[in-house]
């Protein structure tokens, strides 16, 4: 499960929820419906924006969805999902950026696919997946060769970036897929004039989701020595930070203009939870322009609180949390560490993980889980609560609160 918009259930609100999940499951099962059980792995959350997308703008009629079966990721019950042109739009937009996500990490000779064997394989399924992604586009309409050229570009435009390159050049390939994908959305729709504005929408957040994911992988680009737009550009956080507030300034201006039958789990996405996705990857909880003003906060976030010498917290260090406290010593004895986290599980023990993870439903319903291979904390699809969930069904979208005065979107 891989994306920047994912959403917390306590903002979201039960009714948002139920249709955010009716497209998530949507997209799976589009992609199962086409391509077989194994494609299933490429369900993303942003893949499932195009699916609302085209649903926000359609007419209202009785063929958006359906009752699907039980699925041991909803616990074996029943659900209503999405499904139709848009839910399939979503399957091949996802299915042809999974392949190309695969060559990057084959390319990278990330973790297993530094074996030969393994990288072998891995360039077999994204073949595949590139191959049905394109079936299933030429379905709906949708020329998927836009989103291949953009990625065979991705790889010249990586390869002669250096010192000074403008890091929107290195973005640009991504601006263009996402783009056109947004754009098609209005022609599923039967919204026509929709297509211009969403065509800047989507440019906005495929660079966005270009800038998010080289901010997160920074640090561990770094460690392995992959390859990463910031370091290779040398651009520093502060102007990523103010490119990402600029693009999600031009996305709320861009959704101004897009006529929508229900919009708001579309504007919910994309003008607020998009926001919160850009505090997420910089690690701050504000806007960066008002991180920028204030010296005192630092160009990423406010200080952390907490020590003897905080004012605002006094803890002396004397009040029994001194890991130098006790002991058989006059000097306190010695010191208390943590114990070392479990380390990493084989691969087929992984495996063995992944499939009581998934059939036990906590990747999509449990508030955290342990990774199957890496055993990191994990967090389920819904349960990245950063809120303090004291508001019902997202604000009614603004109308409560006039949360939307701090975003200028306009609602």
């Amino acid at each position: 499960m891989f994306g920047i918009v994912r959403p917390c259930s306590h903002r979201l609100g039960e009714g948002l929820k139920t249709q955010w999940m009716a497209h998530l499951c949507g997209l799976c099962l589009a992609l199962r419906g086409d391509h077989g059980q194994f494609a299933r792995v490429v369900t993303n959350y942003d893949g499932l924006l195009i699916s609302v997308l085209t649903e926000g703008q359609a007419e209202r009629t009785t063929g958006w969805r359906r009752t699907a079966g039980p699925c041991p990721l909803r616990g074996m019950r029943t659900a209503s999902v999405a499904q139709g042109e848009g839910a399939r739009l979503a399957a091949a937009v996802s299915l042809v950026l999974a392949s190309a996500k695969v060559r990057d990490h084959v390319a990278d000779k990330d973790g297993l696919l530094a074996r030969r064997p393994v990288a072998l394989a891995a360039r077999r399924v994204a073949a595949s997946w590139g191959r049905a992604g394109a079936r299933t586009g030429s379905d709906v309409g949708f020329d998927t060769a836009v989103l291949v050229d953009a990625v065979d570009r991705q790889v010249g435009i990586e390869a002669l970036a250096g010192p000074g390159t403008p890091l929107l050049t290195v973005t640009e390939p991504t601006e263009t897929a996402t783009a056109a994908a947004f754009a098609h959305t209005a022609v599923l729709a039967g919204r026509p004039g929709n297509a211009e504005p969403l065509v800047e929408a989507g440019r906005l957040f495929g660079r966005l989701a270009h800038l998010l994911d080289a901010v997160e992988d920074r640090e561990t680009d770094a460690a392995s020595g992959a390859w990463n737009p910031l370091t290779a550009t040398g651009t520093p956080l502060v102007e990523a930070r103010r490119l990402a507030d600029d693009a999600l300034h031009g996305i709320r201006l861009a959704l101004r203009d897009v006529e929508f039958t229900d919009g708001k789990l579309a504007h919910l996405l994309l003008a607020h939870e998009l926001g919160r996705s850009v505090d997420r990857a910089f690690g701050t909880s504000g806007c960066g322009h008002q991180d920028h003003a204030d010296g005192a906060r630092g160009a990423f976030g406010p200080p952390q609180h907490g020590g003897p010498y905080n004012p605002q917290s006094p803890r002396s260090p004397y009040d029994g949390q001194n890991p130098y406290a006790g002991g058989g010593n006059p000097f306190g004895g010695a010191p208390s560490f943590p114990p070392p986290g479990p380390g990493r599980r084989g691969f087929w023990a992984g495996c063995a993980a992944a499939i009581g993870v998934c059939c036990t439903c906590k990747v999509c319903c449990a508030d955290e889980f342990e990774g199957p291979w890496s055993r990191k904390r994990r967090e389920g699809c819904l349960g990245n609560c950063d809120c303090d969930c004291s508001c019902c069904e997202a604000c009614e979208i603004c109308e409560c609160c006039e949360c939307c005065s701090c975003c200028d979107c306009g609602l």
